[in-house]
C-alpha cells in the first residue's frame, strides 16, 4: 500500500489540496489586504499543513482499508463505481 504510484499520487493529490486550503484559510482569517500579508509566515503554515497531510497519510496507511485515508481506497484499476 505504502509504496504503490497510486498511494502516493493520492497522497500528494491531498497535500497539494491541504497547502491551499491552509493558504486560503491564512489569507482570509484576518481579511487583510493582499499587499500586508505576511507571505513568509502564510506559506510556512500552508506548508506545515500540507506535511501534516502527508505524514497522517503515511501513519495511517496500515490501518483500515487500502489507501491514504482512513475511509478511501486508491483504484488504480478503473473508474469508481457509483453506490447504490
Amino acid at each position: 500500500m505504502l509504496f504503490t504510484a497510486a498511494f502516493w499520487k493520492a497522497t500528494a493529490e491531498r497535500a497539494i489540496r491541504t497547502f491551499a486550503q491552509a493558504l486560503a484559510a491564512v489569507l482570509t482569517a484576518g481579511a487583510t489586504n493582499l499587499l500586508d500579508v505576511h507571505w513568509t509566515a502564510a506559506f510556512a503554515t500552508a506548508g506545515m499543513a500540507a506535511l501534516l497531510a502527508v505524514l497522517m497519510a503515511v501513519g495511517s496507511s496500515q490501518l483500515g482499508r487500502p489507501g491514504p485515508g482512513l475511509t478511501e481506497t486508491t483504484n488504480p484499476a478503473g473508474p469508481a463505481r457509483p453506490t447504490v
